[in-house]
């Protein structure tokens, strides 16, 4: 089982060590968290113009919402002031911005009553981030940008933490998916038909831990938890915040949460920017994960080039 830990005093690599266990951390709202709150709010009112965002699904037709986010989504990923803000943010929660490697904040959207709930706004099944070629050193960071309560949030199955899920995780090539699947999201409306690890076994979703912090509250847990989308029922879109971070050290000494079920291939150690100065980790690192290089079609890019691209980042 884990234990979440609330406003810990713990050092980060303390908390790391911890984490890799299978523990979830959880913080209240910080400045450098509030400002990324107000800046991402403020992205979100200026698409939906004079509509509630969290309401507006109501008054738009599932196309036209679709291709909003997909609009806005991209150009949130790819601002260069949410990559000051991160730095900001791991420095106020501990974290060595010198040894702290991090990729950029997707914006995610759940909506509600199952509006849309496949390609931009994809509601995840219970997955491990592992499953998707992400490095067994990754920490997931997770926040709301506007309240959320337990029916909207995510949920966590820490049964599994430590024990193998029977799953298709083998079918997963991190580069062949950016080369060819990513792209698409937006087209995704009434189905998602790209093929995604999902468990081959029925999974016993309770008892579950579900956190419901408030805006600018941060949620940290490993890629190796599973978790999912909780169905929202609430009558309002969830949007978070979510980004994930991988430490030097752990890089370099290979360490992290166990492997128990993962047969995915590819590497996204290559999307991490270190948070001083947005440079990435060494290739020759990169290749101790991933002897394969990627197709320059396959890799990422987080430049200024990439607002200029249809297709926002992320699946959900």
């Amino acid at each position: 089982m884990s234990t979440v830990l609330v406003e810990s005093t713990l050092s980060d690599d303390e908390r790391r060590a911890r984490l890799f266990a299978g523990d979830i951390f959880v913080y209240a709202p910080k400045p450098s968290t509030l400002a990324l709150v107000e800046f991402t709010r403020a992205m979100i009112r200026d698409a939906f113009g004079g509509l509630d965002p969290e309401k507006a699904q109501y008054e738009m037709a599932v196309e036209d919402y679709a291709a909003l986010l997909a609009e806005l989504k991209p150009r949130f990923i790819h601002h260069p002031r949410c990559k000051e803000l991160i730095r900001e943010l791991l420095v106020e929660h501990g974290a060595d911005p010198a040894e702290t490697y991090f990729d950029v904040p997707r914006l995610r959207t759940s909506t509600s009553d199952d509006y849309l709930t496949s390609g931009i706004a994809y509601a995840f099944h219970p997955h491990r981030d592992t499953w998707y070629s992400a490095p067994f050193c990754q920490l997931n960071w997770w926040m709301p940008i506007f309240d959320i309560v337990p029916e909207n949030g995510l949920a966590f199955h820490p049964k599994y933490f430590a024990g193998p899920v029977l799953n298709n995780s083998e079918t997963y090539d991190y580069y062949e998916w950016n080369a060819t699947n990513r792209g698409s999201a937006a087209k995704h409306i009434k189905s998602d038909t790209r093929v995604q690890p999902k468990p081959q076994e029925e999974i016993e979703l309770f008892p579950q831990t579900r956190v419901a912090a408030p805006s600018g509250g941060m949620m940290i847990f490993s890629a190796q938890q599973l978790h999912s989308s909780v169905p929202n029922s609430t009558g309002r879109t969830r949007f978070s915040i979510d980004f994930r971070t991988v430490h030097h050290a752990d890089v370099v000494g290979h360490r992290g949460a166990a492997n128990v079920d993962s047969a995915c291939t590819g590497t996204t150690m290559r999307d991490y920017l270190r948070a001083t100065d947005l440079t990435t980790l060494p290739e020759q690192l990169c290749l101790e994960y991933d002897q394969v290089p990627p197709k320059s079609d396959a890799l990422l890019v987080f430049g200024d080039a990439a607002l200029k691209a249809q297709a926002p980042l992320g699946i959900g």
